[in-house]
C-alpha cells in the first residue's frame, strides 16, 4: 500500500531539519557564551606583553592534529570493514564528529572553562572537543547499521551531555587521573553504545547478520584506520599530551567520481578515494589557513576559526544535500566537496577577530551555498555557458572564495581599536583599519 505524499515526505525532512535546528541552536549559544581566551584574543594577548613563542598554540597544536587524525580518519575507517556499511561508517563519522565538537565545546565549557559568564576557547578546547567526539564514535560503532543519521544526531546530543557530566564527576569531584581517557572516553563510549544497542534491538536483526561480513577492500581500509590510530597514539606519547536499517535504506548514496544518480557504482575500493581526500583536507585545513598568518595569537585564532567554520559547513552540507537529494538521499559528491567550503570562506578573515559565532555562521553559509551550487548551478554552467567544471571547483573554491573576500571586508569594516588592542601587530596587519593613517 502506497504511503501518502505527506507521510512519504516526513522522513526526507528529518535530517535537514534536525541539522538546521541543531546548528542554529548551537550558533546562538556560541554567540551568547563563547569568547576567545587570553591567548587567542588579539587585545588581551597584546596587553599582556607576551612573547609570540610563549603562546599555548605552539605547545598544543601538534598534539591536537594527532588527535584530530585519530578521530576523523582512524575511527571512520576502522569501522569500514563492514562491506555493506562502509559509506555509513565514514560518512556518518564525519557528520557526528562535526556536530559533537561544537556541542562538546559548549558542554565541556560550562563544566570547565566558564569564567565571568563566558566560555573561553583555545586550542585546548579543540583537543577536549575531539576527545568527546571520540567517545561518541566509539558508541556509534556499537549501533552502526541499526539506525539512521537523524537518530544518530540525537544520540550525539544526549551522549555529549552525559559525557560532560561523567567527565566532571571523575576528573573534578573524584580527582581521578585519566590522561589517556580509559574511563572517560573508552569505557563510557563503549558501554553507552552497548546500552543503546540493547534498546534498539529487534528480533528481525538476526536475519541481517550476513551484512556484517567483510571483503578484501573493506578490511584494507579498516587497517588504514587502525594504523592511523596507532600512529596518533604513539605521537601523543612523544608530545606528552594532557589529560538498524538494512543497507537498501542507507541515507548515503555512493557516487562514481561525481556521476549522477543511477550511475554505476565505483569498483571495490575506488569509491573511498575521494572521501579519503576530503577527510585529510578537512582535518589539516586549520594548518593550511594558519601557516602564513602572524605569529602568536594570530595563528592560534586562525586555527580556531577554521576548526569551527569547517564543522558548521559540514552540517550545512548534510542538511542541504538531504533536502535537495532524490528521496532525501545524501549525495557523496556534495559531502566530498561542499563540506570543505568552510575552510575556504575563512581564508581571509580567519586571522581577524571573527569570533567563534562568526566562524560558525560563515561556515554554515559556505557549505549551504556550495551544495546548492553542485546541485543547481553546475548543470546551468554547462548547459548555458558551455563551461564543463569537471571537479566542481567553482562551487568549492570560487563561490566560497568570493564569500570569504566579502567576509573579510565586513570584519575589517566592523573592527575597533578595543577589539584588537591599540598598536598591536594584529591591528597593524589589517589594511585600511578604521582611523589608521597610511604609513609613508
Amino acid at each position: 500500500m502506497a504511503r501518502s505524499p505527506r507521510r512519504a515526505g516526513a522522513p526526507r525532512l528529518q535530517l535537514p531539519l534536525l541539522c538546521l535546528l541543531l546548528q542554529g541552536a548551537t550558533a546562538i549559544l556560541f554567540a551568547v557564551f563563547v569568547r576567545y581566551n587570553h591567548e587567542t584574543d588579539a587585545a588581551l594577548w597584546h596587553w599582556g606583553n607576551h612573547s609570540n613563542s610563549d603562546n599555548e598554540f605552539y605547545f598544543r597544536y601538534p598534539s591536537f592534529q594527532d588527535v584530530h587524525v585519530m578521530v576523523f580518519v582512524g575511527f571512520g575507517f576502522l569501522m569500514a570493514f563492514l562491506q555493506r556499511y562502509g559509506f555509513g561508517s565514514v560518512g556518518f563519522t564525519f557528520l557526528l564528529a562535526a556536530f559533537a565538537l561544537q556541542w562538546s565545546t559548549l558542554i565541556q565549557g560550562f563544566f570547565h572553562s566558564l569564567h565571568g559568564g563566558y566560555i573561553h576557547v583555545s586550542v585546548n578546547s579543540m583537543i577536549n572537543a575531539d576527545f568527546c567526539a571520540g567517545a561518541v564514535l566509539i558508541s556509534f560503532g556499537a549501533i552502526l547499521g541499526k539506525t539512521g543519521p537523524a537518530q544518530l544526531l540525537l544520540m550525539t546530543l544526549l551522549e555529549v551531555v552525559l559525557f560532560g557530566i561523567n567527565e566532571f564527576v571523575l576528573l573534578n569531584l573524584l580527582r581521578v587521573k585519566d590522561a589517556g581517557g580509559s574511563m572517560t572516553i573508552h569505557t563510557f563510549g563503549a558501554y553507552f553504545g552497548l546500552v543503546l544497542s540493547r534498546v534498539l534491538y529487534r528480533p528481525q536483526l538476526e536475519k541481517s547478520k550476513h551484512r556484517q561480513g567483510s571483503v578484501y577492500h573493506s578490511d584494507l581500509f579498516a587497517m588504514i584506520g587502525h594504523a592511523c590510530e596507532q600512529t596518533a597514539r604513539f605521537k601523543e606519547q612523544l608530545h606528552c599530551t594532557p589529560e538498524g536499517p538494512q543497507d537498501e535504506r542507507s541515507s548515503l548514496r555512493p557516487s562514481c567520481h561525481g556521476g549522477p544518480m543511477g550511475s554505476p557504482p565505483s569498483p571495490p575500493g575506488l569509491a573511498w578515494e575521494p572521501h579519503t581526500g576530503t577527510i585529510f583536507l578537512w582535518i589539516f585545513w586549520p594548518s593550511f589557513n594558519s601557516a602564513p598568518t602572524t605569529l602568536g595569537d594570530g595563528q592560534h585564532r586562525t586555527a580556531l576559526n577554521t576548526y569551527y567554520s569547517l564543522s558548521a559547513s559540514t552540517l550545512g552540507t548534510f542538511a542541504m544535500s538531504a533536502l535537495v537529494g532524490e528521496r532525501g538521499r545524501l549525495d557523496m559528491v556534495h559531502i566530498q566537496n561542499a563540506a570543505l567550503a568552510g575552510g575556504v570562506v575563512v581564508g581571509t578573515a580567519g586571522e581577524m577577530m571573527l569570533t567563534p559565532f562568526g566562524a560558525l555562521t560563515a561556515g554554515f553559509l559556505a557549505g549551504t551555498v556550495s551544495t546548492l551550487g553542485y546541485k543547481f548551478f553546475t548543470p546551468i554552467l554547462e548547459a548555458k555557458f558551455k563551461v564543463q567544471d569537471t571537479c566542481g571547483v567553482h562551487n568549492l573554491h570560487g563561490i566560497p572564495g568570493v564569500l570569504g573576500a566579502l567576509l573579510g571586508v565586513l570584519v575589517v569594516g566592523l573592527a575597533t581599536h578595543e577589539a584588537y588592542g591599540e598598536g598591536s601587530p594584529a591591528e597593524a596587519a589589517l589594511p585600511g583599519f578604521p582611523g589608521r593613517l597610511p604609513v609613508l
